[in-house]
């Protein structure tokens, strides 16, 4: 899905929201677990239930990874699934990526191409450099999404830091990662906790794609990030994960999950009224 493409979807759902399928078999409910695939039935519900409300679905990769050859069969099933639905959808890998060479050629491989699982963007650590990045950026509206500036409390420990040109490290990346790619391309992890810093963000990026995590769960907040992200073409995808697809862990669990998508596609058509 090409730049243009992304931005048609999103003034067509009127949403900007990213559902996470951060599966864990040991929170799904109960009564799914004696299918022969629990993990992509809890999936094929949760898509159901939001994609009227959903531009975009992000796997955590880890989570398919931890259960070996079944994980990986129930992610594929996931996104054969949504491979029929793919002008409604986004799909990101939520992969975190970052070696080099041969190595990360072949990651894109997986990710990015019809012989692997052909994904429309993957996440990638940019900390090895450009030569960590540049394969995944070789295939036609396909994206890389680079981590920049993380929520977690470990991003103090390096992105916050100052270099010697008085810029965080964070601000550097984001100098440096943009000139191997362009806003068609190359989009940026921003935590949602971290929204008060998104109007320096967009000083150095203003034409790029955020992806936002951290809404719902983690507590960030959607107004914050509407009003100090978005740009002229909305240009944030902003996920939720456990907020969603864990708002119930009983048999009404995907009626839950479309409730509070629902809930969020609602002031995200606000918030693009009041801000655009």
């Amino acid at each position: 899905m090409n730049k243009q493409e992304l931005i048609e979807l999103i003034y067509r759902k009127k949403s900007f929201l990213c559902v996470g399928l951060d599966t864990d078999i040991k929170k799904i409910p109960k009564h799914l677990l004696d299918k022969e695939d629990p993990v992509f039935e809890f999936n094929r519900q949760i898509i159901d239930a939001t994609i009227d409300f959903a531009v975009a679905y992000k796997p955590n990769i880890a989570f398919y990874e931890s259960a070996g050859i079944n994980g990986l069969l129930s992610l594929e099933r996931t996104v054969n699934y949504l491979e029929s639905r793919r002008d409604e959808v986004f799909l990101i890998a939520d992969a975190k990526r970052g070696d080099i060479g041969n190595t990360s050629e072949q990651y894109a491989k997986a990710f990015l191409t019809q012989e692997g699982y052909n994904f429309d963007a993957i996440t990638v650590s940019p900390y090895m450099g450009e030569d960590s990045v540049s394969p995944f950026l070789k295939f036609s509206d396909k994206w890389v999404i680079i981590l920049a500036l993380t929520s977690n409390s470990g991003a103090n420990d390096f992105q916050l830091l100052e270099t010697t040109n008085k810029r965080k490290v964070y601000e550097e990346v984001l100098l440096k990662s943009k000139e191997w790619g362009s806003e068609e391309n190359i989009m940026y992890v921003v935590g949602a906790t971290k929204a008060e810093m998104l109007q320096d963000i967009r000083k150095i990026v203003p034409e790029h794609f955020l992806l936002v995590p951290g809404v719902g769960a983690q507590g960030g907040s959607l107004e914050d990030i509407a009003k100090f992200g978005m740009n002229k073409n909305v240009g944030i995808i902003v996920n939720a994960s456990r907020s969603i697809i864990y708002a119930s862990d009983g048999v009404d669990f995907s009626e839950k999950a479309r409730y509070e998508a629902s809930l969020l596609q609602n002031e995200m058509q606000r918030l693009m009224k009041l801000y655009l």
